[in-house]
């Protein structure tokens, strides 16, 4: 290796290693704090490391851990799938039919909500979703029901919550690839004989694929991990995993069984990244 060549790798290492050490210090360190101390044991109330997996398996034996991983991976791919089914029309639409002069402030006012506070638009939606709600109240003024529904503290009430936030995150991703397609590519579709139809699902659609996967990994990581929104709008019905995090942290202080529970989040968001790799064209994990 000359002289040349060191020297940059030198100048190289100087501007990344910043980039390193914060790495380091504020997540493979905390990270590995945490995967050892999920080997521990509580003994009372104190934390024996025992260096075993006795936490893991009660994850994956006690109905009631076991249920909480099934209950956020449910919600996550029901809010992730109907995100993605609202989102990629509002996006084509914003993209395509709209003039470009406006398009910014379509997308400006698409993505309004995101300048509330997530909190503040929890208990907006826990105000509208209630018994005495707007939504009830009105449903019941047009004659649609007779008595208000249970909408709050279910699941449902969670996806709803859920899908309004992602949808905005979503339209964005899936906005960003669109308006880089060349208008060539549906021009040369329809000298083939495709239809309009035929050219959106088989030419503009599989070229917005990176896009969709970019948002959908986000609503995955986003969603999986999010403990405000289940609290607020689901309630204690079901427990998704951030929820029983915090249940062990803030009620049973077994700080121990709360590193196994995020070390397990942690591998779902792994393996959801390892599924949609290609997509966002990186390489297979």
């Amino acid at each position: 290796m000359s002289r040349i060549e060191r020297a940059e790798q030198r100048t190289a290492l100087t501007f990344v290693a910043p980039a390193l050490l914060w790495t380091l210090a504020f997540f493979l360190v905390p990270f590995a704090a945490m995967v050892l101390l999920s080997l521990a044991h509580l003994e009372g109330r104190e934390v024996v490391q025992a260096y075993d997996l006795g936490n893991y398996v009660k994850i994956f034996t006690d109905p009631s851990l076991l249920k909480g991983i099934f209950v956020s991976l449910e919600i996550t791919m029901t809010v992730t799938v109907i995100s993605v089914l609202l989102a990629w029309p509002l996006a084509w639409i914003i993209a395509t039919q709209v003039p470009p002069k406006y398009q910014r402030l379509a997308i400006m006012l698409a993505v309004l909500p995101f300048w509330t506070s997530y909190v503040v638009r929890s208990y907006a939606w826990a105000l509208v979703l209630g018994q005495n709600g707007v939504l009830m109240q009105g449903m019941i003024g047009i004659g649609l029901l007779d008595a208000p529904i249970q909408i709050m503290a279910t699941r449902t009430a969670t996806i709803i919550g859920f899908v309004h936030f992602f949808v905005m995150l979503l339209t964005l991703t899936i906005y960003a690839n669109l308006i880089q397609l060349s208008p060539n590519y549906a021009r040369a579709a329809a000298d083939l004989g495709a239809s309009g139809w035929q050219t959106l699902r088989l030419v503009i659609l599989p070229l917005t694929l990176p896009g969709i996967m970019t948002g959908a990994f986000l609503t995955f990581v986003l969603c999986i991990g999010d403990y405000i929104t289940p609290q607020i709008l689901g309630g204690n019905n079901e427990l998704s995993m951030p929820q029983l995090i915090m249940l062990q942290l803030g009620r049973r202080g077994d700080f121990p069984m709360a590193s196994a529970l995020s070390v397990v989040l942690m591998a779902l968001v792994t393996l959801a990244y390892a599924a949609t790799a290609r997509w966002l064209k990186m390489d297979r994990v």
